[in-house]
């Protein structure tokens, strides 16, 4: 069976469930599915850290939203391989969302002799499917620093990614220096 889709899981509307204790026996969760992002910073990282780019592109989002890791690693994924191609490693790209929030589902089955097989919601507590990122309003969930000449195409390409992620997105432009 495959994953839930993500609206199911996209609103914040419970507390953020991130217990992973040391001792075995004191976790509820007794393992937690792995992360699906594999880079968090990309691109021209000295160049970065040296001032060498002038502006600052971020991708915000205007209301709390809960993102699942699997969409933040196909987000970064399509940008880096559009800032390779356009930008040919004159940029910094970094991941700002990091998903600590562990998703639970209560498995129900259907059918016919379902009704025996499962508990309801009696043990509702559920099973781990994956984690997520929980952004406040006005959080950063992607930035890329870049020169001015850039900019159009940053945007072009944030533009192509707004659709792979939950709630209402806006693009903010900072000059660092």
């Amino acid at each position: 069976m495959g994953l839930r889709k993500g609206r199911c899981y996209n609103k914040i509307n419970k507390r953020p469930y991130t217990r992973k204790s040391k001792v075995k026996s004191k976790s509820y969760l007794k393992t937690i599915p792995a992360m699906k992002i594999a880079k968090f910073v990309m691109g021209d990282i000295k160049g970065f850290f040296k001032k060498k780019y002038l502006f600052n592109i971020s991708l915000i989002t205007l209301e709390p939203v809960q993102i699942r890791d699997n969409a933040i690693e196909a987000s970064r994924q399509m940008i880096h391989r559009h800032l390779e191609k356009k930008l040919k490693g004159s940029y910094y790209f970094s991941v700002s969302a990091y998903p600590h929030h562990v998703l639970r589902e209560n498995k129900m089955l259907t059918g016919a002799g379902a009704d025996r097989m499962q508990t309801g919601m009696q043990l509702s507590f559920g099973k781990p499917v994956g984690i997520a990122a929980r952004i406040k309003a006005g959080g950063k969930i992607f930035t890329i620093a870049c020169d001015k000449e850039m900019l159009p195409t940053v945007r072009t390409i944030f533009s192509k990614v707004r659709p792979k992620i939950p709630g209402k997105k806006s693009i903010r432009v900072e000059k660092i220096r």
